[in-house]
C-alpha cells in the first residue's frame, strides 16, 4: 500500500513533535511484516530514526469481519492506539522490555485509529538471531524465559484484553476455553469453505474440538499473555535483551494459549521457554484451534491484496496439513 499524502504529512508532524531540535523528516520507510498497521522508520534530515505505528484502514490487510473492532472478544485482532497503550503500560510494569514510546497522536478526521511514535532499535529480530546462530541467541532465549515467567506471575481473577479487564470491564464468553472453542469453529467453517480438504473432514475437526473442549477443567486465574509471541515480534536490543513488538493484542488468558503459539512458532528452539505445570487438556485443545486459526486466517488475507502472498500460502498449507495429522492421533 503507498503512502497517502495525508499520511506522509501526518508522519512528518509527528516525527517533528516526537524528536524535536529542529529536525524535519527526510523520508518515511515501510517496515516489512505488518499486516494490520503501518509501520514506518522515521529518518530525519540528521539521521536520526524512530518508529511510527499507524493504525488506519488504508493500512490494514485484513477483509472487515464481524467483530473484528470488538475488545471485549479477547482474540479479536489487536488494532488501535488504545490497545497499544494498555499493553504498554502493564509490560512495563511487570518489568517486560517494550520500544519506549516517544509521542502518541488520537487525531481523528481522516478515518485514522491512532499513530504512536515509538524508539527504533535497529538490532535484528530474534527469529534472525536463531537462524544465524543459536549459540548467541541462547541468552536472550533465557531473558525472555524471564519475562514470560514475570507475566506468568501476574494474575487477574478476569481474562480479556488487558485494556478491557485493567479498566474493570468484561470479556465475552464464559471462559478461556469456550472462547476458544467457538472460534475455532468459525475458523473450522471458513476453512471449509476454501479447501475440499478441510472440508472432507470438517465434522470430524469438530467432533475432536468438541471433545477436546469438554475434557478442560474450570480455571479462575489468568496470566498475561502476548497473544502471538512468535520469534518475529522479538526485537534483540543491544544489550542483548528481548523486546516485545506488535503488543496490542496483549491479554488475561490461558498461559497453555502462549506456549503454544511458542511451540508452533520455535519448534525445536523452543525448549529454554518451556514451563513446568502446564494443562495438557488445555494445550490439547489449543494446538487444534490454533492449526485451524492458521489454517483460516492466512487463507482469509488471500483474499485482498496482501503482498507477501507465496510465504501466506505456504503458512496455510503447513497448518492445514498439521491439523489433518492431529486427527490420526
Amino acid at each position: 500500500m503507498a503512502l497517502t499524502v495525508a499520511a506522509r504529512e501526518r508522519l512528518a508532524g509527528a516525527a517533528r513533535a516526537a524528536l524535536g531540535g529542529g529536525r524535519r523528516l527526510a523520508r518515511a520507510e515501510r517496515v516489512t511484516g505488518g499486516s494490520k498497521k503501518g509501520v514506518y522508520r522515521l529518518v530525519m534530515d540528521d539521521a536520526t530514526t524512530a518508529i511510527a505505528y499507524l493504525w488506519d484502514d488504508t493500512e490494514n490487510y485484513w477483509p472487515a469481519a464481524e467483530g473484528d473492532d470488538d475488545p471485549t472478544d479477547p482474540l479479536s485482532p489487536g488494532l488501535g492506539l488504545d490497545l497499544f497503550e494498555a499493553a504498554h503500560a502493564r509490560l512495563t510494569a511487570l518489568g517486560v522490555r517494550v520500544p519506549a514510546i516517544r509521542l502518541v497522536d488520537r487525531a481523528v478526521g481522516d478515518g485514522s485509529a491512532g499513530l504512536a511514535v515509538v524508539e527504533d532499535l535497529p538490532g535484528e529480530k530474534l527469529e534472525q538471531l536463531l537462524a544465524r546462530d543459536p549459540r548467541a541467541a541462547a541468552p536472550v532465549m533465557a531473558r525472555l524465559a524471564e519475562a514470560l515467567e514475570a507475566m506468568r506471575r501476574h494474575r487477574a481473577p478476569a481474562y480479556g484484553k488487558v485494556a478491557v479487564v485493567d479498566r474493570g470491564g468484561m470479556s465475552r464468553g464464559s471462559s478461556c476455553e469456550e472462547v476458544v472453542l467457538a472460534r475455532a469453529l468459525r475458523d473450522l467453517a471458513e476453512a471449509a469453505s476454501r479447501d475440499p480438504r478441510i472440508a472432507a473432514v470438517r465434522d470430524r475437526l469438530a467432533e475432536r474440538l468438541l471433545r477436546l473442549a469438554g475434557a478442560v477443567r474450570p480455571r479462575g486465574e489468568y496470566a498475561v499473555v502476548h497473544g502471538e509471541l512468535g520469534p518475529d515480534h522479538v526485537l534483540v536490543g543491544a544489550d542483548g535483551h528481548p523486546v516485545l513488538i506488535d503488543i496490542e493484542g496483549t491479554m488475561y488468558f490461558d498461559v497453555e494459549w502462549e506456549h503454544v503459539f511458542l511451540r508452533i512458532r520455535l519448534h525445536e528452539a523452543y525448549g529454554p521457554l518451556a514451563a513446568d505445570g502446564l494443562d495438557e487438556d488445555r494445550l490439547a485443545l489449543y494446538l487444534l484451534a490454533q492449526r485451524l486459526s492458521l489454517t483460516a486466517g492466512p487463507l482469509r488475507l488471500l483474499d485482498g491484496d496482501f503482498p507477501g502472498r507465496a510465504a501466506m500460502a505456504g503458512i496455510a498449507e503447513h497448518n492445514l496439513n498439521e491439523a489433518l495429522h492431529l486427527l490420526r492421533d
